[in-house]
């Protein structure tokens, strides 16, 4: 992969990513502490908690990349089945040799997230963690996301909305476009896709945007911004 995959909506957007993720599945984790520094550990627990809040019995991790979100379930809620779901095989790969390492028998499929392999109703929770941002037709995903869920059940998206208008966003969009890409770049040795992770989120709805979309697609929405609009967790509710 040479360039960039397109950002936003774009039908043929999931082949470049599904491509751009397993070219860098390696060095993903390790790019994420760093670039984050760290403090998209606190991000991750807060939306956990949002997940099992009710107690599901049954959760599915969307996206769920090299499964950090997932095994952080399962940790908090070890009676709980949960699955994780995504499209890039060598992200999978490192998420099944993590939970074994880890004692945890948490099944990691290969899924599109456009097109999920469960029956209606079979989840109590679905969450999807700095992947949505990813997929080529938000609706579509959503509605996914809403027909594999039970009534009552909780959709839970953690993202980066676009960088807020202030001057700690200013400062995020300098160092989203012009030191992150470096750095990736330089770990991975695959600058095109961290150029595409500063473009992807620019290019992703404001929070309230998708919170109007969450409503259109049947949830009942609300979200959190966190760390002063760096991040937002959405929760929707099936109804």
């Amino acid at each position: 992969m040479k360039s960039a995959p397109p950002v936003g909506e774009n039908p043929e957007k999931a082949a470049q990513v599904q491509a751009m993720f397993d070219s860098i599945a390696e060095r993903y984790d390790l790019l994420n502490r760093v670039l984050s520094m760290g403090v998209d550990r606190g991000w991750r627990v807060a939306a956990a908690k949002e997940v099992l809040e009710n107690s599901p019995k049954d959760v599915l991790d969307i996206a769920t990349g090299t499964g950090d979100f997932a095994i952080a379930i399962q940790k908090l809620a070890p009676n709980a089945k949960v699955i994780g779901s995504d499209f890039a095989v060598k992200m999978l790969e490192i998420a099944r040799s993590k939970a074994k390492a880890q004692n945890l028998e948490i099944p990691f499929e290969q899924g599109d997230a456009l097109a999920l392999p469960y029956a209606d109703s079979s989840f109590d929770a679905v969450s999807c963690s700095f992947g949505f941002r990813n997929f080529a037709d938000f609706k579509r995903g959503l509605e996914e996301f809403h027909r594999v869920l039970r009534v009552g059940g909780r959709c839970v998206i953690l993202e980066f909305p676009p960088p807020p208008e202030n001057l700690l966003g200013q400062v995020y969009t300098l160092y989203f476009k012009h030191i992150l890409p470096r750095i990736g770049g330089l770990v991975s040795g695959r600058p095109e896709a961290y150029k595409y992770l500063p473009e992807s989120v620019i290019a992703f709805p404001k929070p309230e945007n998708l919170a109007k979309l969450m409503r259109e697609v049947g949830f009942e929405p609300r979200y959190q911004i966190l760390t002063a609009g760096l991040a937002a967790i959405h929760v929707g509710i099936k109804k």
